[in-house]
């Protein structure tokens, strides 16, 4: 870690005011079941960074709509912040179905590596990951215990703070895994979930509980989730009450079997997205290429509807033989009859190996079938540029490119020769 270790506002109040702040580059983790106010707190602490002019990538499975609502609820404007690049948001698709992989756990350290591609290249001085519950379902927990230290120190080096957010466990197995992420942090936000519907504003109590540092210790008291605040321990007053529930350290505790935010089984990768997501996704990569000059390209596949008409090839087999041409970073959008593919780290030479590997990917091989389904398979490449302004301007000139009567689409058989 360089520089100064000094500490700075977390956006939650019960920090702040005990603990004087986090530490900038120090690691926290957020514990809890759901609906507990995770995310919510996850929020604040991008909201205190965006509001200091830091930028912060916030790695997300929710939808972007469901996070905007989410943010909005605190008075979290986070489109205007997402707008002048302050926050990131990166939606991660949560793994599923990679049993059948002959090491699961190799699958899952790329997710893990893939927060520092991340990182590299947006330059953030803090991040959220809302929610890391699927992605250490690690079966080696010494492989675990390497791979999040190696993230984790890569982090710190850079003086980024980071926030995670997992799960309460409620099997032996979901609390071992639990434990080697929690060991290893600065500091642990402990929240304890109470279900009254008596009250207005529901919430529960919350512990926080140092690994390293904040040698004030620990602290314990009843939070709310209260609309416009967020999650807080400046209770309403009539709401306010004496509670019995005592902590019980992390290693010791025994959890309640219905409760549970681990997968007992990891899930797969998939790098398809609907067509929201997928203008969140390009708008970040328009910011980074405006921020860093990182170029990239955008390529459509384009099939003529006689090629379904005729039996040849579906939308959905095209889409399929692109899915297994591309790169796990690049991203892909199912628009119509187009497949839109994100290349991030795009050249002349990445579009056309694209196409190659494409080809090879159509569902027949026999050279009549290719041939035949050249010539009613299209595509267009769209380098980024300074003339580009956002991610619908992109994809306006997709569409632009379809309807015009220049050859802006060509087909494959002319476009590999």
């Amino acid at each position: 870690m360089s520089g100064a270790i000094r500490l700075i506002p977390s956006g939650f109040s019960l920090i702040d005011k005990n603990w004087g702040g986090i530490y900038r580059g120090g690691s926290y983790v957020v514990l809890g079941p759901r609906k507990s106010g995770r995310t919510l707190l996850g929020l604040q602490f991008a909201l205190e960074a965006a509001k200091g002019a830091e930028v912060c990538v916030f790695f997300t499975l929710m939808r972007p709509k469901d996070l905007m609502i989410q943010a909005a609820s605190i008075n979290f404007d986070i489109q205007s912040y997402m707008n002048q690049n302050l926050i990131i948001v990166v939606r991660i698709a949560p793994p599923t179905d990679i049993d059948d992989l002959y090491n699961p756990d190799d699958y899952l350290v790329e997710y893990l590596n893939d927060i520092i591609t991340v990182v590299n290249q947006y330059h953030p001085t803090r991040i959220i990951f809302d929610e890391l519950t699927p992605f250490i379902g690690f079966r080696n927990l010494d492989y675990l215990k390497d791979a999040f230290l190696h993230t984790l120190e890569t982090i710190e080096e850079k003086d980024i703070t980071s926030l995670f957010v997992i799960g309460e466990p409620a099997t032996q197995r979901a609390q071992s895994i639990v434990d080697i992420v929690t060991n290893y942090v600065t500091a642990v936000i402990q929240l304890k979930k109470t279900d009254k519907s008596e009250d207005r504003y529901h919430g529960g109590q919350v512990v926080i509980t140092p690994n390293v540092g904040h040698t004030e210790g620990r602290f314990t008291t009843t939070y709310q989730i209260v609309p416009n605040k967020g999650v807080t321990v400046e209770l309403v007053p009539e709401l306010r009450e004496t509670s019995d529930y005592t902590f019980t350290p992390i290693n010791q505790r025994r959890f309640d079997q219905t409760k549970i935010d681990l997968p007992s089984e990891p899930y797969a990768f998939s790098n398809i997205y609907n067509y929201n997501d997928f203008l969140l996704i390009l708008n970040n990569q328009i910011a980074l290429y405006k921020s860093t000059g990182q170029t990239f390209n955008l390529v459509s596949f384009k099939l003529d509807h006689s090629a379904q008409m005729k039996g040849l090839v579906t939308i959905q087999q095209l889409q399929n033989a692109v899915r297994l041409s591309t790169n796990k970073k690049d991203k892909i959008c199912l628009i119509e009859n187009k497949v839109i593919v994100l290349l991030v780290r795009g050249n002349t030479k990445s579009v056309m190996d694209l196409t190659v590997s494409f080809q090879n990917n159509l569902p027949n091989q026999d050279i009549r079938y290719i041939n035949t389904v050249s010539e009613l398979i299209s595509i267009f490449n769209l380098e980024v540029d300074d003339k580009v302004e956002n991610a619908e301007n992109m994809m306006d000139l997709i569409i632009t490119a379809e309807n015009s009567a220049s050859e802006n689409y060509l087909p494959l058989s002319r476009y590999n020769s």
